[in-house]
């Protein structure tokens, strides 16, 4: 058997990156993986893919700071499926400004989708998820949540939240036998990082690629992240082997914060 045979995990923002390669990752350890994103061509590409190698998956369009769409596709996997088992907290936006720049509307939409929509996804799983008494629920924080950074307040104040979120539902969900965790991703080769790099070079001056590299040039173990690089942990979070682990965020990022 596999490690994840007969599971239901929901992936947000799985369509490309970290999202997809833990899709592909609890294909393949044997879950039937719901591919949930914005960009439904993409999530289709991603179910072709798995679909192709012998798993099982579904594409569903969500756009998570809608809350109604997060309880809907919840009752929705529940209705076909008779159950949820897996819950991951992956899809997030970024923005690269400088704090005396950034605005309401700019900061409000980073929150909608980092916090509100994560807050009440994670809220409409945990219905079936007490009801089951089991589940494992994996949010998605980053190294920017660990401390702040001067171009990026706005972004690290929300994964900031992500990490007191989870430590939050844990402890609400624990008498239900739901684990609840965070992973802490730092510089990942992901399309998201080239669009951060641009912007950085906007504010910075620097050429494009200069900002990615300077980053990896500070990680201890030699080389920026991979979106495989976090497969190893989501699979473990999802499975039985952290059936007494809850509330945790563990840094995925090569030592830059060691913490």
């Amino acid at each position: 058997m596999t490690k994840l045979d007969g599971k239901v995990a929901l992936i947000t923002g799985a369509a490309s990156g970290m999202g997809k390669a833990m899709a592909l990752g609890y294909a393949a350890e044997g879950a039937h993986v719901v591919i949930a994103d914005l960009n439904v061509e993409g999530a289709q590409a991603v179910v072709a893919k798995i679909t192709a190698a012998g798993g099982s998956a579904s594409a569903r369009s969500l756009n998570v700071a809608d809350e109604v769409q997060s309880k809907e596709i919840v009752d929705a996997i529940v209705a076909e499926h008779g159950s949820l088992d897996i819950l991951v907290n992956n899809a997030g936006i970024g923005l690269i400004k400088p704090v005396w720049e950034t605005t309401a509307a700019e900061w409000d939409r980073i929150f909608s989708v980092n916090v509100r929509g994560l807050f009440f996804l994670t809220q409409a799983a945990c219905e079936p998820m007490r009801a089951q008494k089991s589940g494992k629920i994996i949010n998605m924080a980053s190294i920017a949540g660990r401390r702040g950074e001067a171009l990026v307040a706005a972004y690290c104040a929300s994964k900031a939240t992500v990490i007191s979120i989870t430590q939050s539902v844990a402890m609400a969900m624990a008498p239900y036998g739901v684990n609840v965790n965070a992973m802490a991703p730092g510089i990942v080769d992901t399309p998201y990082w080239k669009e951060v790099d641009k912007q950085f070079g906007e504010i910075t001056g620097k050429s494009e690629g200069e900002t990615f590299r300077d980053a990896a040039a500070g990680i201890p173990l030699g080389r920026t992240s991979v979106p495989s690089d976090v497969v190893p942990l989501a699979i473990f979070l999802a499975g039985s082997g952290s059936d007494y682990i809850t509330g945790q965020t563990y840094n995925v990022e090569g030592g830059i914060v060691m913490s």
